[in-house]
């Protein structure tokens, strides 16, 4: 049992509070301690919501005591990403638009963590209408990382990011349409699931783009987003597009070695202008696989660049539909920089939206071909860990448009196919940065990514480190 409960993993957490080891309230008041200490530098929540906490952590205590846990993760605290509608709570979406917006539903995926018994800590940061790869937000300021606070964490869940990675709550929900789980997981050190489309229901969670959006935790472990998937997962009434595709036992994916898998490691575009560190830690990281008994196997992909570009006409265009009335109506509340790609958007012609739809099915063909006879594909998440938050202000630096173009390379093919991905920490820059990679899997197939994640952490320790906060 750790001395200070925040530090716990989620799994640990939960088992520790269902047998009466640790009390709801402990890890709640754990969890607000650090909160009170750190989040001022850090910028990571949105919301605290102290007081609600404790009173419901100890109606989890008094429950507990009276018969057994409510569910998985009874009694155990949580924030998530400010895009999910909570009944009478303020969801901002990170915007100035959406500051006094009541939520008068609950978004389905929150709802399932809450039947499974989780507390409130509050709502965490996020980039306006998360349309952003970095964690800048011109309303209420830039997130930053606990590895290094002049460092961006990624977007565009980015107080999610930070806030795991700080052991300011156990868990998040972010979202992935470009790749706003899997970045803020590589750049603060933490490990994010972007499930495939359609395995998570998205009722009750802002949209961005409707063809792209995936909902998805970001935790401690594989272990952890394991948990949280399988309590999430399956169809759901609110959201036609959730897959009838039946969900497996992901937790107990996790208890599976790798020897005897296939990981495909691409020959060109995801191995192409990597930093040096970051080019060193994939080759660790295969090393390691090897070791464990997985055989590692070349892939040659199709264009990744042409499915960059065509995820991008995608999210674009549909964020801009989406925004059409307020771009009309209140052009002025928005950030520049959000309004400068949300006009972007209207200016794409409905032919070319009509074409990058359209070859959505060819591009997922081809790729399945390419990876056949692989259970899983590892590539970085980005070519770099994370760049300062002043070298990606597009306000303020000349060089900001590029930086960000090259941070999104390596997550937006995924997007566009609808696959999903698993992000984990796998090493660190000789400046204590934080390096993840992601591996990538079928439709629907998060198991084998579960799997193969949780047998890397159980002979590694980089998702153990901590950052050290002043």
């Amino acid at each position: 049992m750790s001395a200070e409960p925040a530090l716990m993993p989620l799994t640990a957490v939960a088992k520790a509070i269902a047998e009466k080891k640790l009390s709801s309230r402990e890890a709640t008041q754990s969890c607000l301690d650090r909160i009170a200490k750190h989040n001022p530098k850090l910028n990571a929540f949105m919301a605290i919501e102290a007081d609600e906490a404790l009173q419901a952590a100890d109606r989890a205590d008094a429950a507990l005591a009276k018969g057994g846990p409510k569910g998985a993760l009874h009694g155990v605290p949580l924030a998530h990403k400010d895009m999910y509608y909570e009944t009478g709570k303020v969801v901002t979406c990170g915007s100035k638009i959406r500051r006094d917006f009541v939520a008068t539903t609950t978004a389905t995926a929150l709802q399932r963590l809450k039947d499974a018994g989780t507390v409130r800590l509050g709502s965490l940061q996020m980039v306006e209408f998360a349309f952003g790869p970095t964690g800048h937000n011109p309303h209420y300021g830039a997130v930053r990382n606990p590895w290094n606070t002049d460092r961006i964490t990624g977007g565009s869940s980015s107080g999610s990011g930070s806030a795991v990675g700080a052991r300011l709550t156990f868990a998040a929900l972010g979202s992935d349409t470009g790749g706003s789980i899997r970045m803020p997981a590589h750049f603060c050190g933490v490990t994010g699931l972007k499930t495939s489309v359609g395995r998570v229901s998205r009722a009750g969670a802002m949209p961005l783009s409707w063809s792209l959006d995936t909902v998805g935790p970001l935790a401690r472990t594989a272990e952890d987003c394991a948990l949280l998937t399988g309590l999430m997962a399956g169809v759901d009434p609110e959201d036609v597009t959730t897959s009838t595709s039946p969900v497996t036992d992901y937790l107990a994916a996790t208890k599976q070695p790798v020897r005897g898998l296939r990981i495909g490691l691409p020959s060109a575009y995801y191995v192409d202008d990597l930093d040096a560190e970051v080019a060193r830690v994939l080759d660790e990281t295969v090393a390691v696989l090897r070791r464990e008994g997985a055989e590692i196997v070349k892939v040659e992909l199709p264009d990744q660049r042409q499915l960059s570009a065509a995820c991008q006409i995608v999210l674009a265009t549909e964020a801009a539909a989406f925004h059409k009335r307020w771009l009309i109506e209140r052009p002025q509340d928005y950030g520049a920089q959000v309004l400068m790609r949300l006009q972007n958007g209207l200016a794409i012609p409905g032919v070319t939206y009509l074409e990058a739809m359209r070859w959505r099915g060819p591009a997922l063909s081809a790729y399945l071909a390419a990876v056949e006879g692989t259970d899983a594909v590892i590539a970085p998440v980005a070519p770099m860990p994370a760049v300062t938050i002043a070298e990606s202000d597009v306000g303020n630096s000349h060089d900001a448009e590029a930086v960000i173009q090259r941070i999104t390379r390596f997550t937006r093919p995924i997007n566009y196919l609808g696959l999903p991905s698993l992000s984990i920490p796998v090493g660190f820059t000789a400046k204590g940065l934080p390096v993840g990679m992601q591996l990538i899997g079928r439709s629907f197939d998060e198991t084998t990514l579960v799997r193969i994640g949780a047998a890397f952490q159980r002979v590694t320790d980089h998702h153990q480190r901590i950052p050290r906060l002043a």
